[in-house]
């Protein structure tokens, strides 16, 4: 059985200056995201459309707004409405923690809705680009919570070789350590899936479907090894809020897909 390594949430201090392990996460995600969406925009099909790294970086500001601003709010409203009701002054307090994937994923689509009208593109121009390039900043941001001792798993069984204990629990049982089950699934196995699929062309919105798709699977799945958030627990049908959650972007993703295949979302003046 092993015990969660206290780390120092501080990674660099210089004098007032404070730099969090979470925030270098973010950092590197959104370096590796502008990489590989650079590699990407260079090799067909997005090369055939006149994509530019001046583009991706753009593509990238815009994005940067869409995950923080979409994350906090979807913090705020899927999983503490009450209380931020009543405090509507810390909704913008990022500082003091609370992100959730899927407002940052509505931020994003939000962003790129935004971004492909001020170029002229269509969304799943933007959306299939960007999709395989996603999974690699959520495994990032995994890593930052293992660091920081958050968002640790369900009890496990002593057993297991790698059941670990989270003294920040409140607890000394051992438990899974979900995120690094998160980062496995949803950041290294589903960017293979993901890159692999999309390294050829496809129709589009395919590579978006599939993120939707893989996404929703690999989160559903953890959230049977993460620990419920305390202030909601699991809801109907012992599922948790992720859960819920997932179930939305499977069916949608599946929706996209299969659209997808069918040319559906091909401009009319480039269909065949």
């Amino acid at each position: 059985m092993l015990v969660h390594p206290h780390f120092n949430p501080i990674a660099v201090e210089l004098g007032p200056l404070k730099v969090h392990w979470y925030g270098l996460t973010y950092l590197a995600a959104f370096t590796l995201f502008y990489l590989l969406a650079s590699w990407r925009a260079k090799r067909a099909p997005f090369a055939q459309t006149g994509w530019t790294r001046q583009q991706v970086e753009d593509l990238l500001f815009f994005g940067v707004l869409g995950v923080v601003l979409g994350g906090r709010l979807g913090y705020v409203f899927f999983y503490k409405p009450g209380y931020y009701l009543g405090h509507p002054a810390e909704i913008l307090a990022v500082w003091q923690g609370g992100m959730a994937f899927h407002g940052g994923l509505l931020g994003v689509i939000a962003a790129m809705g935004l971004y492909a009208r001020r170029q002229g593109r269509t969304f799943f121009e933007v959306a299939d680009l960007v999709a395989p390039c996603v999974p690699v900043g959520l495994a990032a941001g995994r890593i930052g919570n293992f660091i920081n001792g958050e968002l640790w798993g369900r009890f496990a069984d002593p057993s297991l070789p790698w059941a670990m204990v989270f003294p920040d629990s409140g607890s000394m049982e051992p438990r899974h350590p979900s995120q690094l089950y998160q980062f496995g699934l949803e950041g290294l196995m589903l960017f293979a899936l993901l890159w692999f699929y999309g390294r050829k062309p496809r129709p589009l919105g395919a590579v978006s479907g599939m993120f939707l798709m893989g996404y929703g699977v690999f989160r559903f799945t953890a959230e049977y090894f993460r620990e419920p958030d305390s202030f909601l627990g699991l809801l109907a049908l012992n599922m948790s809020m992720g859960q819920w959650l997932c179930v939305p972007m499977v069916l949608a993703g599946a929706l996209i897909w299969v659209a997808a295949k069918k040319d559906a979302f091909r401009p009319k003046d480039r269909k065949a």
